[in-house]
């Protein structure tokens, strides 16, 4: 859900944003008294209720339908007075483990409601100074950028010869950020004693897990010297003001005219893309990297050439492939196999036997799932991966259909393909393949 952003607070982000790129070395000294603002935390409240999660309690079990029937202006007043008090102290983030489509599971933290907004607030008045020093190549949980902006370029730099890639991945980036030189970055920019104070509090907030028996533990606090919880609204802006570190080493030393390459980053996620010197640039990386105190994955990162194999970016494969008509070689970008077998199990996680629900509401959320996944795949070559799910879907949906009503044949005949993706209602992606012109080879 997206939310219309005050004019008053859009009028404080734009003076915050003018006045950090206009004059690059300011420190913003004064910044604590916007977040204390009403209409600052009236809107983080609102972008917070509205976030996806929201349902989900900290671990104080306090909801927002607990806070709205006991009146929300009362409790943003209180939160109002314990920031200006200084007596707010953020509680223990609860954190959940979800699993991973390769097998494993990453930890998930869940800030009570009240941290909530107070990390969208200052989120509100930090970004808009470091969004004036953010680099062009970094597109991750950044406005007006996203992750299919960095997918045309990845395939626009192929097109025009950078075909050696540095396909990179960083251990657990996001739980080794090291505090003291993260909280050094912040104040290059913010010298605000309060804020600062915050943000440390939230990096030293302690983590409440379950332990092997079922029951409750703590981990972290004070003295813990690394990560920011992924979950927490403010850690993905903190990893990426870290994440700049890099990007502005790799600007400012001349490495993409040194190594003929560019770099395209989203979040924890990079690839470098050269014209013959990647070895050389995965060097330089691990050099680098060291000296931030973060940790490549070896057994991810790699190079590779597309003139001879194919690489995945964000969901994306990049490689060569054919023209089925003609045979014409093109360099393409198509949803990867990944990409694919999670639709298909969100697909059946939807159509399950035990969906009891009445079959409009099975086929608004299968819809849901298919629109959102074909609206992130929109780009490149997709004819084959959109057909390849009208085909589940179709299957699924039938078998569904036939369970239901008790159709003791395959159910081809009572539920056919015209019918499912016609009369009754479910989406079919086949009809929106068409789409950017792909780089055909010389």
């Amino acid at each position: 859900m997206s939310l219309q952003t005050p004019d008053s607070v859009r009028r404080l982000q734009r003076a915050l944003y003018v006045k950090a790129k206009n004059e690059p070395a300011y420190r913003f000294y004064l910044l604590y008294d916007k977040v204390c603002r009403d209409d600052v935390l009236t809107h983080a409240y609102r972008v917070s209720r509205a976030a996806r999660g929201a349902r989900t309690p900290g671990v104080d079990g306090v909801t927002f339908a607990a806070i709205e029937a006991s009146g929300r202006e009362a409790w943003l007043v209180g939160l109002k007075r314990a920031l200006q008090d200084k007596t707010y102290r953020p509680d223990a983030v609860r954190r959940v483990l979800i699993p991973k489509p390769d097998g494993g599971e990453r930890p998930l933290g869940i800030p009570t409601i009240r941290d909530r907004v107070v990390q969208t607030a200052v989120k509100l008045v930090l970004e808009p100074i470091f969004e004036a020093d953010f680099d062009d190549s970094a597109y991750g949980y950044r406005p007006k950028r996203s992750a299919q902006d960095a997918v045309r370029v990845v395939h626009d730099a192929l097109c025009d010869g950078y075909t050696e890639v540095v396909d990179a991945d960083l251990s657990k980036y996001f739980d080794t950020i090291p505090h003291q030189e993260l909280l050094q970055s912040v104040a290059r920019r913010v010298v605000d004693r309060h804020v600062l104070h915050l943000l440390k509090m939230w990096l030293k907030t302690p983590i409440e897990e379950q332990n092997e028996r079922g029951g409750r533990r703590m981990t972290g606090g004070k003295r813990s010297t690394r990560g920011t919880p992924q979950g927490g609204v403010i850690s993905p802006l903190l990893a990426n003001i870290y994440m700049h570190r890099f990007l502005r080493a790799w600007r400012e030393r001349g490495k993409g005219a040194q190594y003929q390459a560019r770099l395209i980053n989203y979040a924890d996620d990079f690839v470098i893309l050269s014209r013959g010197h990647a070895a050389e640039a995965l060097a330089w990386t691990r050099w680098a990297m060291t000296h931030l105190g973060l940790t490549l994955n070896e057994t991810k990162t790699c190079l590779r050439h597309v003139q001879h194999e194919s690489f995945d970016f964000l969901g994306y494969t990049f490689g060569w492939d054919r023209y089925r008509k003609d045979g014409h070689a093109y360099l393409a970008a198509k949803p990867s196999k990944k990409g694919i077998q999670r639709v298909k199990a969100a697909v059946r996680a939807v159509l399950r036997p035990g969906n009891q629900g009445a079959w409009p509401e099975v086929v608004a959320r299968l819809n849901r799932t298919l629109r959102g996944w074909a609206t992130y795949f929109s780009y490149g070559t997709r004819l084959m991966a959109y057909r390849a799910i009208d085909n589940y879907v179709y299957a699924c949906a039938r078998h569904f259909l036939r369970r239901r009503h008790k159709v003791p044949t395959r159910g081809t005949r009572t539920f056919p393909a015209e019918q499912v993706f016609g009369p009754l209602g479910v989406v079919r992606l086949r009809p929106l393949h068409v789409g950017p012109r792909s780089c055909t080879s010389a």
